[in-house]
């Protein structure tokens, strides 16, 4: 018997997310290849272990699955090992920590404020009761600069047994090879979450941090990378059996990250979840994705100059990847969660997002965070930036306006309705 409750509630998503324009960084469309897969007989399998190395019987394809994802993912990322197996990015970098650290050892991090992650050691977080984290900010909030020289002095001083790069609202490019400098200086683990801009690292259009001396990336497997909602780690260094115990050395790093997520931290591993993210990686490996990278930066850096044209103040005074941070408060005088529920009734999604240093509590911060990849996997192009940038404005303009909001979505609507969603075609 058919639940039609949840059916008529997928039929309403699916006429949201096609009637409007998804701006949030974070998300994005994945393809009726990924989505075949991800609903596959696949989430029938209990599949404990790792390739050729299972508890339970019956693995003669789930081996073959996992390992096409392994090896798709390496290729992606010139790594010498890909774990697949986590449910999301932040059991990813737990799974990091895990494996390195010891509780009361110190990660130097990025500042939440400042562009940094939740499990970037936010004292909320589990992560931050068992480690001590050490958080590093930008120097200059109109350039995005990172202060590298501070960074230098925390590390000499706190001697950090992991350093961290990434971020989750930073709209420039980190400098790896100084993080690297810093990070062999004082001995620490060199990681990246490069969850944001997997898919961008991917196609060659933003640096790979291992081309830099990293040894271990984080990553979630949708937002630019464009799969499904889940986890990954590369790691650079000697391949071992994950079942056995083995020194804790950077060489050993792949095993002791295999150990980490399993037996360490989950059990059976979700094989129709992994099928999804090898269907992803097969699409990132395609010339075609080289070219959806570019034009999610060039995307955004036309969005950017647009809205600073309508009136937008942005952190760092654009952006160099695909996501846009905007004081809104500066620009206009209100609060971001009052700017995101006046795009929300246009059909223009983004999310309301603190900026450095914010005055305003959490739930109602200063800015707002949006970026292009979702659009640009519809087909958007340079040309269709100015009309968001002023849709943006016109909403915030007569948010107190019904009448004017459901003109402005009737146009949203409109042109959207004229870039199917991959999984339409």
């Amino acid at each position: 018997m058919k639940d039609i409750q949840i059916e008529k509630l997928i039929a309403s998503e699916e006429a949201r997310q096609r009637d409007g324009l998804e701006l949030i960084p974070s998300e994005n469309y994945v393809s009726r290849d990924v989505l075949t897969a991800l609903g596959s007989v696949f989430t029938n399998k209990y599949s404990e272990g790792y390739p050729g190395k299972r508890y339970y019987g019956g693995q003669d394809f789930t081996d073959q699955i996992e390992q096409l994802a392994i090896d798709r993912a390496k290729q992606l990322f010139r790594a010498d090992h890909a774990n697949v197996q986590p449910h999301s990015g932040a059991p990813a970098n737990e799974a990091v920590y895990n494996a390195w650290l010891q509780p009361g050892d110190t990660v130097l991090a990025m500042d939440l404020g400042h562009g940094g992650h939740l499990t970037h050691g936010a004292p909320v977080t589990r992560s931050a009761q068992l480690y001590n984290f050490i958080r590093y900010k930008m120097k200059d909030t109109t350039t995005g600069e990172i202060d590298y020289d501070n960074l230098r002095q925390l590390a000499l001083e706190h001697k950090p047994k992991i350093i961290l790069a990434g971020f989750s609202a930073y709209p420039r490019e980190l400098d790896y090879a100084k993080f690297a400098e810093i990070g062999n200086e004082v001995g620490a683990l060199l990681m990246a979450d490069m969850a944001h801009i997997a898919g961008l690292i991917a196609a060659g259009v933003a640096k790979n941090p291992f081309d830099y001396g990293f040894h271990v990336i984080t990553t979630t497997t949708h937002k630019t990378l464009r799969g499904p909602r889940g986890g990954m780690i590369l790691s650079m260094g000697k391949v071992g059996n994950p079942l056995r115990k083995v020194e804790k050395t950077l060489e050993n790093i792949p095993t002791l990250i295999d150990r980490s997520i399993f037996p360490g931290m989950q059990g059976g591993p979700h094989m129709h979840s992994i099928a999804a993210k090898a269907v992803a990686f097969y699409e990132a490996l395609q010339p075609e994705f080289k070219d959806y990278a570019k034009q999610i930066v060039a995307n955004a850096s036309v969005l950017a100059d647009e809205m600073q044209k309508q009136g937008f103040v942005l952190l760092t005074g654009g952006t160099s990847n695909h996501l846009i941070l905007a004081d809104v408060y500066k620009s206009f005088g209100i609060d971001g969660k009052t700017v995101e529920h006046a795009l929300d009734a246009i059909g223009l999604n983004v999310n309301a997002n603190a900026i450095a240093d914010d005055t305003l509590p959490p739930f109602r911060p200063s800015g707002i965070r949006l970026g292009t990849p979702a659009i640009t996997t519809r087909g958007f192009t340079t040309e269709h930036m100015p009309q968001i940038a002023l849709w943006m404005r016109q909403a915030i303009d007569n948010r107190d306006n019904p009448k004017v909001l459901a003109k402005l979505h009737k146009e949203v609507t409109a042109l959207a309705r004229q870039f199917p969603l991959p999984s339409d075609k």
